[in-house]
Order: C-alpha cells, then sequence, then structure tokens
C-alpha cells in the first residue's frame, strides 16, 4: 500500500506558484550578477574577463558542499528513498555535444539557465535561441539512437 498522499488541486496550485516565484528570483539573480548578460558571455569566450569563471567555479564549490553534506546527513528523498547519484560513463556523444553546447553558447550568448531571464528582461531576440533549443532537443530525442555512444 502507498503511503504517500494524493496531492490536491490547491496543493499543485500552491507548489505552481512557489516554483515559479524561485524561478522569478533566479532569474532576478541571473540578471543582477551580469550572468545573462550578452557582452559577459563574449567576455568569457574571449577569455578577457574572469568574471563568469568565478561564478561557474564557485556555483561548482557551492554544489560539492551541498552534495557533501547531503550525503553526510543521510538526506532522503521526498519519498523517503536514498540520495543517489549515479556513476557517469564516459562517450564520445558527450564530446561532440559539449562542442555544439559551446558553439551555440558562444555564437547566441545563452546557455539553457540565462535564456529564460533574458527573455523577461525584455530581450525578445533570444526567443529565437529558445525555439533553437527546443528543436535540438527535439531533434536528439528523435535521433538519439543513431548517434555515437
Amino acid at each position: 500500500m502507498n503511503a504517500t498522499p494524493t496531492p490536491t488541486a490547491a496543493g499543485n496550485l500552491l507548489r505552481s506558484l512557489a516554483y515559479l516565484g524561485l524561478g522569478t528570483v533566479f532569474g532576478i539573480l541571473l540578471l543582477k550578477g551580469q550572468v545573462a548578460d550578452w557582452y559577459r558571455i563574449q567576455e568569457m569566450f574571449r577569455l578577457q574577463s574572469f568574471h563568469l569563471y568565478g561564478i561557474i567555479g564557485s556555483a561548482i564549490l557551492v554544489a560539492m558542499a551541498g552534495i557533501w553534506a547531503l550525503r553526510r546527513c543521510r538526506a532522503c528523498c521526498s519519498d523517503g528513498s536514498p540520495i543517489r547519484i549515479g556513476e557517469k560513463q564516459f562517450n564520445r556523444g558527450q564530446i561532440y555535444g559539449g562542442l555544439l553546447f559551446g558553439l551555440g553558447w558562444g555564437a547566441t550568448g545563452a546557455c539553457p539557465g540565462p535564456l529564460y531571464a533574458q527573455i523577461g528582461a525584455g530581450y525578445g531576440i533570444v526567443a529565437v535561441t529558445l525555439l533553437s533549443a527546443l528543436a535540438g532537443t527535439l531533434a536528439y530525442g528523435l535521433l538519439q539512437k543513431k548517434l555515437p555512444h
């Protein structure tokens, strides 16, 4: 028997509003930290500024500390199962995907996180990048079995 309570419509609405609020705060932080700034992104790719490298590096350190703390405290998922981070197996498709991602990021000045913040800040042209990212995701889903492993 499943002891997990069934979510209600009101609970789902509150959860959705909480996610919307957190996403809005995250977007504001991206904009205020200049993480979504096209010029800052170009400076990073031209090795002219440490700004974004510092932000990315500090994010990695915070994530490492968070994972360490979760493991140390033996934290569990909301369903009670232990949190597991599976082993990652390398394949050459990751090289191709990383190169494609980096080229797209450098050419457009946007990666998936800041895309929405840039659109929310009024940079409407970034919608083309969003649509391209969605088309790429769809193409990957359709071609995944034929791509190199």
